[in-house]
């Protein structure tokens, strides 16, 4: 940390500041820091795909953040994982690659007022760093640092499942990743021959490390931004304050601040830095360098219904991992071939579908699973069984992420509000609806499921809208806090290019930037929100060049 001048400071090695470092320091006439509180990825779980169980939930590589009480979750508090580590939460989420559908962008598209996000627009940005194992088409990209594979392993519950999807009308697919997800069939994933694929690995190991005019710290929290007025008055964030674990350390930007902390991180570093709703900053003894309302506000979340069926006649994880001669079977599976369950991500098999005929597009979509527990990071059932987890794509309701004091070392209120609205509420209900009408097709029946959650005794609306609050929880999505807008928005903390509204030289590129979530899993939407703000950055470099 003796030279603390570069041109770009980004903050957060996660999904988005991985992609942005090796962008960024291609170029060899800029220097580049990235700045990571979190360790190295250099612990053995994060690599080994069923490892996700021993790091969330694990302070080497995990926030540990937890929710405040939800009214709509009947008072509780969630676990809500956040990656602590080099590759962020690509080195504990799920793996599963999925962008989501084709209108989601265009309704990007249509609240910026900027058709660079519309899905025609956005597909290069995902297809330019993928790398999909059937190679290259229209739709999918080959060649690039992000790997995309077919899963290794098989269940005959889930196959049986996917069978009875389609009994009850839902087509059958091979990619959810082409503009319209709707169908069933295995989540592809981002695993290479069997070991997970994190964005560490994609991005940054194989080039970063060797360019001399890369730095990287690690064990390293940003505790705020610096900022400047220049002589046109104009406010200007001009560096971060870092603690490095025992002193504190400045790091000045030429160029640019990015702020790629994610949907927690990165507002309550504004708010701490002064950017953020006035009152909640003069509350905590924080001068107002920017009144900006949309800060910490409009937290989108997708809240997973984990309906759980005992069965017959069908081996599940549950009984395999029950015995130590089962998990040596499992473990030397994997050693010998990276197959098998230790391969697993945590769901396989994906179904999405309309929660009733009215929707236009499918709003629901199914994490299926060959196991059952209260809780990822509890213990699996000592029964066999299965779990149709749901959710609702396009929730409505919206939270907060919000400071509970000056001090960058607390952290945040995460108040998610889950099920405030009336339409979240019906969706949750007629999603359980759905579940009971595909377990009740007839590819299902030899197996003789019993749904033993929630249980055949809640009927009414209100009846499994309640039990919802008592079993749903996070899937790990939050995203929309910093979002972006268009011109003349008062909530848009971003413009359309993820600038910062009111502050020069500062972008946040991360999934704060979302206007609305997108239909499905998270983690690769946000590598392609990367790709263009990279594209974006070196384009306005070369344009201040010529």
């Amino acid at each position: 940390m003796s030279d603390t001048t570069f041109d770009y400071v980004i903050i957060g090695a996660g999904t988005a500041g991985a992609l942005m470092a090796n962008r960024l320091s291609a170029d060899k006439n800029v220097r580049v820091l990235l700045i990571e509180a979190g360790r190295k990825d250099d612990y053995h779980w994060i690599h080994i795909p069923v490892g996700y169980l021993y790091c969330i939930g694990n302070p080497r590589t995990d926030w540990l953040y937890t929710t405040e009480p939800d009214a709509g979750l009947n008072g509780r508090s969630l676990r809500y994982p956040r990656g602590k580590t080099l590759g962020g939460s690509s080195s504990i989420n799920g793996m599963i690659y999925m962008r989501g559908q084709s209108r989601d962008y265009d309704r990007w598209a249509a609240l910026t007022g900027d058709d660079t996000w519309r899905w025609e627009q956005v597909l290069p940005a995902f297809k330019q760093h993928e790398d999909h194992y059937l190679g290259a088409d229209a739709l999918h990209g080959a060649g690039g640092e992000w790997r995309v594979e077919r899963q290794r392993v098989r269940w005959d519950i889930l196959d049986a499942f996917a069978e009875a999807a389609q009994q009850a009308g839902i087509p059958h697919t091979t990619d959810f990743n082409r503009g319209s997800n709707e169908g069933v069939g295995y989540f592809q994933v981002n695993q290479k021959n069997g070991w997970r694929w994190n964005t560490a690995k994609a991005f940054l190991r194989p080039t970063c490390y060797s360019r001399p005019n890369f730095e990287l710290w690690t064990g390293a929290q940003v505790s705020r931004l610096l900022l400047d007025t220049r002589p046109d008055g104009r406010k200007h964030c001009s560096g971060v304050q870092v603690w490095d674990g025992h002193e504190m350390v400045v790091a000045h930007a030429t160029r640019e601040v990015i702020l790629c902390a994610g949907s927690i991180g990165s507002p309550q570093i504004l708010q701490l830095s002064g950017i953020g709703p006035a009152e909640l900053l003069r509350r905590h003894g924080i001068e107002v360098a920017l009144d900006a309302p949309g800060v910490g506000a409009n937290l989108q979340d997708h809240l997973q219904i984990r309906a759980v069926y005992k069965i017959k006649d069908a081996p599940t994880l549950n009984m395999m991992a029950s015995s130590s001669y089962g998990k040596a079977k499992i473990g030397l599976e994997y050693l010998l071939k990276r197959s098998g369950p230790m391969s697993m991500a945590p769901s396989q098999l994906g179904v999405f579908t309309r929660s009733s005929p009215e929707h236009e597009w499918p709003n629901l979509q199914y994490h299926v699973q060959p196991l059952s527990l209260d809780a990822f990071g509890e213990p699996l059932h000592s029964f066999p069984a299965f779990t149709a987890s749901v959710c609702n794509l396009n929730p409505t309701s919206r939270g907060t992420v919000q400071i509970k004091s000056h001090r960058f070392s607390d952290a945040p209120a995460i108040a998610p509000c889950y099920l405030n609205t009336e339409e979240d509420r019906k969706v949750a209900a007629d999603s359980l609806r759905v579940t009971r009408r595909i377990t009740a097709q007839p590819a299902l029946a030899k197996y003789r499921p019993e749904e033993w959650r929630p249980g055949l005794e809640f009927q009414t609306d209100e009846e499994l809208a309640r039990l919802a609050g008592d079993i749903a929880t996070t899937i790990f999505h939050p995203v929309g806090t910093t979002r972006m807008g268009a011109d003349g928005d008062p909530m848009a903390v971003l413009d359309s290019r993820l600038r910062v509204r009111g502050i020069a030289g500062l972008r946040v590129v991360d999934a704060g930037a979302m206007p609305i979530i997108t239909s499905g899993n998270t983690n690769s939407p946000t590598l392609m929100i990367a790709e263009k703000a990279a594209g974006w950055i070196r384009e306005a470099a070369d344009s201040a060049q010529s």
